[in-house]
């Protein structure tokens, strides 16, 4: 799948080295076709890591994305610098007029603080409430996932006695689900979180389908009946040393922090980290784009009925 993307953005050509079609903007004007139009609500403190792990992630279906880079405006970035910002990204208050065919909200370092005391959470909520009306399906991430489920839903996190770090069994729990389509029984996803959402209360919810669980780290994949709202707990879109560089990072600044399990081979940090989650988060991906964006929006926005 053609992704488009700016025609000078970083991760353009790191995703050409690795033999992803990328198209910028030049090509992509030339070709009489209606693209998906993906926003990405990117929440990450790294966010041009983020640009790139979920750019290969929605790369891998026939489908033409035409991507948007969105960021909140009432919370300055300290990570990122403002020059990439300005360039690559829009602020979500200048696109409530646009209607999105998916949108994408990314995770955030955020977890342990209540919600109601993020400096944007009001912000968010206001998006919430807009994708009801501008967008086909809203897949939530992380700390995404809970921040919805919470606003959504009023189903609250919790602390957890020890961060959930590493890579974790699930189980499918409905293949009748075009979401899990190709999935195997058991697959493994990386999680790196403190808090957690109960299952119970997930499982208790009339509007939650739960599609895959797993007993380590609890509910990874849900979502609404109609597809509007997809729910995932962990990082699919991880690459292979994004935990590695969160261990080590932790380590080297002398904060506790345990190996991430099932992760290093023998457990030695020094060892190349396993791969072993890729495969299920490209199908996810490609399950999310087909079934709940390109089959549900019309090749014409006008209006779409609040979810």
């Amino acid at each position: 799948m053609p992704i488009r993307t700016q025609n000078d953005l970083p991760a353009k050509a790191i995703l050409e080295h690795e033999n992803i079609f990328v198209m910028d903007e030049n090509r992509s004007t030339h070709q009489d076709i209606r693209p998906i139009s993906i926003g990405i609500l990117n929440l990450m403190p790294l966010k041009e890591a983020t640009e790139l792990q979920l750019l290969r992630s929605l790369s891998n279906t026939p489908l033409q994305v035409d991507v948007t880079f969105l960021t909140v405006g009432s919370h300055e970035s300290k990570n990122t610098s403002k020059t990439h910002l300005d360039t690559f990204y829009e602020k979500i208050e200048d696109v409530y007029d646009r209607y999105f065919d998916g949108l994408i909200i990314t995770g955030a370092p955020l977890e342990q603080m209540p919600f109601e005391e993020v400096d944007y959470w009001d912000e968010l909520c206001k998006v919430f409430e807009w994708t009801k009306t501008h967008v086909t399906s809203t897949l939530h991430l992380c700390w995404g996932c809970q921040a919805g489920l919470y606003y959504r839903y009023g189903i609250n996190k919790y602390d957890l006695d020890a961060k959930k770090f590493g890579v974790f069994p699930h189980r499918v729990q409905n293949r009748k689900i075009p979401l899990v389509r190709g999935f195997d029984d058991i697959f493994y996803a990386p999680h790196s979180r403190h808090t957690g959402v109960s299952t119970e209360a997930i499982e208790a919810c009339e509007d939650l389908v739960v599609c895959a669980k797993g007993e380590e780290a609890g509910v990874f994949l849900c979502m609404s009946k109609d597809g509007s709202n997809i729910f995932v707990m962990g990082h699919p879109e991880y690459d292979r040393y994004t935990l590695d560089s969160e261990y080590k990072r932790d380590r080297d600044k002398g904060l506790e922090i345990a190996l991430p399990v099932n992760y290093y081979p023998e457990d030695d940090p020094e060892q190349r980290p396993l791969l072993q989650w890729r495969s299920h988060g490209n199908i996810l991906y490609s399950n999310w784009l087909n079934y709940y964006v390109y089959q549900n929006t019309p090749y014409e926005w006008n209006k779409i009925s609040e979810k």
